[in-house]
């Protein structure tokens, strides 16, 4: 799916500052993995990320900004159209990002808001 450069940098903004760090070029994404903001799109990268939708095309969700979010591209590919509950796949060691699989939960704030948005019971 295309995005426009909004959307790209709405998406951007989202993602965790970390100190230290330029903010416009490193950020981590909500599972706490690297991504770096030239890597958007490079799925042979290891800092290469992806726009993520919280709440899933498949089950009804669209390019609303609360609905987007940046992913590096391995945890947006193991999130898949999975919602709350989904499955990271790489998080930050260091400046590196490894392999780890672990389950987590879109906040409940932030459920609250789609909820509103795309009326989920």
């Amino acid at each position: 799916m295309a995005f426009t450069e909004q959307e790209k940098l709405t998406a951007w903004s989202k993602a965790r500052e970390v100190d230290g760090y330029d903010k416009n070029m490193f950020r981590k994404d909500a599972c706490g993995a690297w991504i770096v903001w030239s890597k958007y799109g490079a799925r042979d990268n290891d800092y290469g990320w992806e726009i993520d939708h919280i709440y899933p095309v498949e089950r009804g969700g669209d390019n609303h900004p609360e609905n987007l979010r940046a992913l590096h591209h391995r945890n947006n590919t193991s999130k898949a159209d999975d919602y709350p509950s989904y499955m990271a796949a790489v998080q930050a060691e260091g400046n590196k990002n490894v392999i780890c699989k672990r389950p987590l939960t879109v906040n409940k704030a932030k459920q609250k808001k789609l909820s509103g948005i795309y009326h989920i019971d």
